[in-house]
């Protein structure tokens, strides 16, 4: 066999990719985040039901900017992950496969997840 051939192929961040693929990774991350978050949220759920003074501490870190980045995050990864997941079983039962459709419905996705996000934010600080 001779020498194996390398194609010259463009960097991936040149590609422009659609906001169907987008949505599509983000759905991925977003799944991808939840799950990693599972064990971090049974032990703040612990933590708040184990005593009065660990409930206190666990209120202080959700309270400081740390702890409100990450719930933000999680609660992005929430309705992105509701939306796109929707989405996804929309397109596979047929429903907005053309071209037009499926880029409206991607861009509907990512607005509802950040517009739940924000309204989720704004309602709970």
């Amino acid at each position: 066999m001779g020498p194996t051939r390398r194609r010259n192929l463009p960097p991936l961040c040149t590609l422009r990719m659609p906001v169907g693929a987008w949505v599509s990774i983000l759905h991925r991350l977003s799944g991808a985040l939840l799950a990693l978050a599972v064990p971090l949220l049974l032990y703040a759920l612990m933590l708040s039901l184990r005593s009065a003074a660990d409930f206190a501490r666990l209120l202080a870190f959700v309270d400081g900017a740390l702890g409100r980045l990450l719930l933000i995050g999680l609660l992005w990864a929430g309705s992105h992950h509701l939306f796109a997941g929707m989405r996804h079983l929309a397109l596979d039962l047929g429903w907005g496969v053309q071209r037009r459709r499926a880029r409206q419905t991607a861009w509907a996705c990512l607005a509802l997840g950040l517009g739940l996000t924000g309204i989720l934010v704004v309602w709970g600080w």
